[in-house]
């Protein structure tokens, strides 16, 4: 077939003084996987929302089985075929997996030619047939909420399926996936791209776009600078087209540690000690108590936290308190981390209101010179600080989290994936950060998925299981992702 499922041409789209897309042309075939990449930015979400109806460009045409598109709405999108996966799953946790599967297209039961209720046994019928495609068979009353994250990417992907979907967008989605969830998602999209499903994948892990994409688009700026087909490209090439830089990894000398800065003072199975100028990992897979063990030390969890904080005892059962002993915590949800309807200035003072304040007033000026100096030194972008946070990038409200905290002063960063969904050039922004913040006599303790960021970055990694700490391994004696993954029974 050598007509395009979809195909955008000359796109063009502004956001006030802003060119998200300048001139943009982009296509996807039927049976192919074409992978869209590029920085926080580069305009990859922008070109999505125009595919998928959340925006219309202020100039070019979209095209699906070559007839031109105008829509008004994702839900035009979706009638000419078009489904949009996002990171965030846009699923109801208490509907089962046939009822969201079906929303937006209840199938009725009919007398007469009238609808007269819904057609459930239909409904059941249709979710087993759809998810029996993707080597899924569960049971379709099954509430939603009581699948893990991989299993509900799949009911989303049925949804998209059902509604004989001809292109597919996926956004990151391996950013939440354990090993061997990935390895079946690779499964279900080589066996959709066989039945001729276009396929867009977004994802900021260059080697799976290497070894899954027949081709590669990469944006930088908001215009198109490459297009390769496989066996093309590698990630050297991928990072240096997306950045204009040759891509290297930073190496770092052995840091100096200094006095304890936190350590828990009950007897625990996964007790915590952290020392001044020490990245302390945590890994582990989904449901081992990496992401409790950081939410514990910041508070919000049912048991409060009893810690010495530089020899000081404190009791950390809420978040005031955790920010009040000088820690500061990047969760893993961007969401829970920042007031999307707020300002981007807002959102890195909102920690350190009181340090600008005095019996003259709020220092506004010094405020802005925080903002500003933090703005530049993160590379946050555009650099407009009245910006609402919920026009960012995702990579960008990212560095905006690490801003408050920055703006705080404080000692202790805990770290949650903070470079989940983050592109190669961010990626490096923050393990820079990361490694000047230990420098200059702070304590990080940072959970991840990424295996290979906590063997770059981590002087001692803690593997946890159950929520047991199970192994500790320290640099010296040599870390890599293989003994990591053997730790952690990956």
């Amino acid at each position: 077939m050598t007509e395009p499922a979809a195909r955008a041409s000359g796109i063009t789209k502004r956001f006030g003084a802003t060119a998200a897309l300048d001139d943009v042309s982009f296509d996807v075939m039927p049976g192919e996987i074409h992978a869209l990449v590029g920085e926080n930015g580069a305009g990859k979400s922008t070109l999505i929302r125009i595919l998928g109806g959340v925006h219309g460009p202020d100039r070019g045409e979209i095209y699906v089985d070559g007839q031109a598109c105008h829509f008004s709405s994702p839900r035009e999108a979706i009638a000419a075929g078009i489904a949009t996966i996002p990171q965030e799953l846009r699923l109801v946790p208490a509907l089962s997996i046939a009822e969201n599967m079906a929303l937006g297209d209840l199938p009725m039961r009919k007398r007469l030619g009238f609808a007269v209720g819904l057609d459930r046994a239909r409904m059941r019928r249709e979710a087993r047939e759809t998810l029996r495609v993707l080597d899924f068979a569960p049971d379709p009353d099954c509430p939603v909420r009581q699948l893990p994250f991989g299993e509900r990417q799949l009911v989303a992907i049925g949804k998209a399926l059902r509604r004989r979907c001809r292109v597919l967008i996926l956004d990151e989605p391996t950013a939440a996936l354990e090993s061997h969830e990935i390895k079946r998602l690779f499964g279900v999209l080589g066996r959709m791209r066989e039945q001729g499903v276009a396929i867009i994948y977004i994802s900021h892990r260059l080697d799976e776009i290497v070894s899954l994409a027949d081709r590669c688009t990469i944006l930088r700026d908001g215009r198109v600078v490459a297009v390769s087909r496989r066996g093309e490209f590698d990630v050297a090439a991928l990072v240096q087209a997306m950045t204009g830089r040759i891509g290297h990894d930073i190496h770092t000398e052995t840091p100096s540690l200094g006095d304890t800065l936190l350590e828990e003072t009950q007897s625990r199975e996964d007790g915590m000690r952290l020392r001044a100028g020490e990245v302390v990992g945590l890994a582990g897979l989904l449901g081992s108590g990496k992401g409790r063990v950081l939410r514990r030390l910041f508070g919000v969890e049912a048991e409060p936290a009893r810690v010495l904080i530089k020899g000081a005892p404190k009791r950390l059962s809420n978040p005031s308190h955790a920010v009040a002993a000088g820690i500061g915590m990047v969760p893993g949800e961007r969401g829970l981390g920042l007031i999307m309807n707020q300002s981007v200035r807002d959102n890195i003072l909102l920690a350190s209101l009181d340090r600008f304040a005095s019996r003259k007033g709020f220092d506004r000026s010094a405020a802005d010179r925080t903002v500003t100096t933090l703005m530049e030194l993160l590379d946050i972008r555009p650099r407009r600080a009245e910006l609402k946070v919920s026009a960012l990038s995702g990579g960008n409200q990212q560095k905006v989290i690490l801003a408050k905290w920055l703006a705080r002063e404080v000692d202790i960063l805990l770290l949650d994936d903070p470079t989940q969904g983050v592109d190669v050039a961010a990626k490096a922004q923050i393990h820079a950060l990361v490694r000047d913040f230990a420098k200059r006599g702070g304590g990080v303790l940072l959970g991840s998925s990424d295996l290979g960021e906590l063997a770059r970055l981590c002087g001692t990694v803690v593997a946890l299981h159950r929520g047991r700490i199970c192994a500790r391994m320290e640099r010296t004696d040599g870390l890599s992702e293989q003994k990591l993954l053997r730790a952690i029974g990956g």
